[in-house]
């Protein structure tokens, strides 16, 4: 079997490699040689080890080639990483040390951008309001409660009471101007035809109303754009406040006599002398013959005299449209053109005209209409206990 098999790769390799002769003619002579199968196997062994052994040298060395330039990239990262590493550590020396550094600076700047803020304050809080209870609403903190602090810390508490500040400022002036407006409609008047400026210094005007971008205010005012938006919509709500206050001295909402009883009200009713149904423009106050009667707001007396039904009759126009009609008057104390404040009496109470005892009648007219007097003076009421 061996033999079969020795004999059949033996048979192959001649039939690769077959006898060959070479001839080689040499000085006219010619000479023959002959290769074998044997031979031929031989060399091509020995060629095929040679081609082998320099496959495997040269794989070898790129191996060795290759390896070393991967083992310079990881070197060269190496060495980036460190000195990203280094960089970032001098980076946060240099910060350290410029912190340091500008440490007073800082604390400087910290200090004067809170007094620009207090400087705001100042001018959105003081100055002539007409509401007493906005500087109860707003007493700043105890100096006593910054002490032992370091300047730092002291500083940003100062700016905490800062914002407190204007936080009650905020709250006082939208809830104060908010229960003025609902003392107006009660009353029947609409609160933005009196929620005018008067023209007066009012320590509102300026920059904290007229500024319309919040970024200009705070340049203005030299303080962030949030404590500047702020300060500008407090300002915003004390000044309705303040013109809504003021605008209210002047509407009759005060009762046009003390120890009265009122006997009559406002609207149909039945008539004393018919005793059929009629119109009743406005409220009747019973008492003793020479009551005195006080003007209920501030104006100019624009009629005194005798009118159909009402008798002895006083009238005073205490602008925005608004007049005050006084009638059956025993005595008048008054004159036309003459100027009244709010309480002087203007005369006494009688019974002239159509009337059928000693009493005061009292009328409101806005714009030319009679209105309910009830309604102004229960508007008065809220008013006086606002304030």
């Amino acid at each position: 079997m061996i033999q079969e098999t020795v004999q059949r790769w033996r048979c192959r390799a001649e039939s690769y490699f077959p006898e060959r002769h070479i001839y080689i003619r040499s000085d006219g002579a010619m000479h023959g040689l002959v290769v074998t199968s044997s031979h031929q196997l031989y060399a091509a062994s020995a060629a095929a080890a040679l081609a082998l052994w320099l496959l495997l040298g040269t794989g070898a060395m790129l191996g060795d080639v290759l390896g070393a330039g991967r083992g310079d990239q990881d070197a060269v990262r190496l060495r980036a990483r460190y000195e990203r590493l280094l960089a970032d550590r001098d980076a946060r020396l240099d910060s350290a040390v410029a912190q340091l550094n500008g440490a007073g600076a800082s604390i400087e700047a910290l200090a004067q951008s809170t007094e620009h803020r207090h400087e705001a304050l100042v001018m959105l809080l003081t100055g002539d309001h007409g509401d007493p209870g906005l500087a109860k609403a707003v007493t700043p903190a105890s100096t006593e409660s910054f002490v032992g602090r370091s300047p730092t810390d002291g500083v940003n508490a100062v700016r905490a009471d800062q914002d407190r500040l204007i936080a009650q400022a905020e709250t006082y002036a939208k809830s104060r101007a908010e229960r003025l407006r609902l003392a107006y409609r009660l009353a029947g008047l609409d609160p933005a035809a009196f929620n005018q400026p008067s023209g007066g210094a009012d320590g509102l005007g300026g920059p904290l109303i007229e500024a319309k971008d919040s970024r200009a205010l705070a340049a203005v005012l030299d303080v962030d754009q949030d404590f500047a938006e702020r300060i500008q919509h407090a300002a915003a709500d004390l000044s309705e406040t303040q013109n809504l206050t003021r605008a209210a001295r002047s509407l009759p909402l005060n009762a046009p006599t003390t120890g009265t009883t009122r006997a009559s009200g406002f609207g149909v009713r039945q008539d004393p002398f018919t005793g059929r149904p009629a119109f009743h423009p406005g409220l009747d106050f019973a008492g003793p013959m020479m009551t005195p009667i006080h003007a209920t707001a501030p104006g100019i007396v624009s009629f005194t005299g005798v009118r159909n039904g009402y008798g002895n009759t006083i009238e005073i126009d205490h602008g925005h449209g608004l007049k005050t009609r006084y009638g059956h008057l025993a005595a008048i104390n008054v004159s036309v053109g003459q100027q009244v404040a709010l309480g002087q009496r203007i005369g006494a109470m009688g019974s002239t005209g159509r009337s059928t005892g000693p009493h005061l009648h009292y009328e409101v007219w806005v714009d030319g209409r009679p209105q309910n007097p009830q309604r102004f003076l229960e508007a008065g009421d809220d008013v006086q206990q606002d304030q």
